[in-house]
């Protein structure tokens, strides 16, 4: 089965962002569903208002790891041949989804990363899709994942899960009707231009009122964190090694990750000298202390839990007082128990 049209469909459009995790999706989402008779998820409850949240069709990203690493698992690629493509899942995802849109609108809108690698399978199971990629520099993207304590990989791995990624998505774009591409970078420079493109591409008009603003600040302070890796910290030769191993493959998507950080030519020499067993190492020891500082914070959070089920509530609310009143003096977070 390669297409299922439902009678209810004809008049309208379904319109899926796509990109990983911290590529702008949200923003660009929010932006598209404001358009003229569009319609997107608002106020649903659960996070940044993603359709893989308010269905049970398929699996949410957290099942495959979540950001930064849920492409490494095969399950996460549906295409037109999953077992999951059958009419009765297509009406039951409609309805999921259909209680969130505004039922006046033609053109609904949803926005869910792991799209990136479900392009077939929602143009199998929405005819009259369309979808906008969205795809934004290696460097913004793994560094703000890798702060986030569900991921904690090494650089290495992200920048591995990214191209995983998007060369999947290169294949399945030669099976999409219609699909619209653009880079974050070229995005926050000019939205106006982007959004005029978008909305003719979907069949639309830009509204009269101001749309939500971008800015190209968050990229800076990743850039301006990735050169003092690559110049000042105690592990350079790592961040340098990796730096000169991907480069070639982030230049196929118009990326680099040495020009415009700084490092000087002889010192890319130095790090050419690097050999691959001494790199391999290098990304032993990352994946070893990402490790540590996983399963550090995974014991913190287990304490924590046990603290709230096992301590009487006047306990907890001894306990949360004085926390508040040392925080001032030792500027530590607090411990909320509740």
């Amino acid at each position: 089965m390669t297409s299922i049209q439902d009678r209810n469909d004809i008049g309208r459009r379904y319109v899926f962002i796509c990109g990983l995790h911290r590529s702008g999706t949200s923003l660009l989402g929010r932006n598209v569903a404001t358009m003229e008779n569009c319609t997107g998820f608002k106020d649903t409850g659960v996070i940044e208002d993603e359709g893989q949240f308010l269905q049970d069709v398929y699996p949410t990203g957290r099942i495959y790891g979540g950001a930064g690493k849920f492409g490494f698992d095969p399950r996460a690629h549906l295409t037109e041949t999953s077992a999951l493509l059958t009419l009765e899942n297509a009406l039951k995802l409609r309805q999921s989804w259909e209680q969130y849109w505004d039922q006046s609108k033609t053109t609904r809108v949803e926005k869910t990363p792991g799209n990136l690698l479900k392009t077939r399978f929602l143009q199998a199971m929405f005819p009259n899709s369309y979808f906008i990629v969205i795809r934004r520099h290696p460097v913004p993207v793994s560094m703000a994942n890798q702060r986030w304590k569900v991921s904690l990989a090494p650089l290495h791995n992200l920048f591995e899960h990214w191209l995983h990624c998007h060369a999947l998505f290169d294949e399945d774009r030669k099976h999409l009707k219609r699909v619209y591409e653009l880079s974050y970078e070229d995005y926050v420079r000019n939205p106006d231009k982007y959004h005029e493109e978008i909305a003719a591409f979907i069949g639309t008009r830009v509204p009269q009122a101001a749309m939500e603003q971008v800015s190209g600040a968050y990229n800076q302070k990743y850039f301006n964190r990735w050169s003092d890796l690559l110049n000042n910290s105690s592990f350079k030769a790592y961040y340098r090694y990796i730096a000169l191993k991907y480069e070639p493959k982030f230049t196929k998507y118009g990326y680099s990750l040495t020009e415009g950080f700084g490092i000087n030519e002889e010192r890319l020499r130095e790090a050419e000298r690097i050999s691959a067993t001494a790199g391999a190492v290098y990304c032993l020891m990352a994946d070893a202390y990402a490790l540590t500082v996983r399963l550090t914070t995974q014991s913190r959070g287990y304490i924590k839990r046990q603290l709230r089920e096992r301590l009487p509530e006047p306990l907890k609310v001894r306990i949360k007082h004085l926390l508040r009143k040392m925080a001032p003096m030792k500027k530590q977070p607090k411990m909320v128990l509740s």
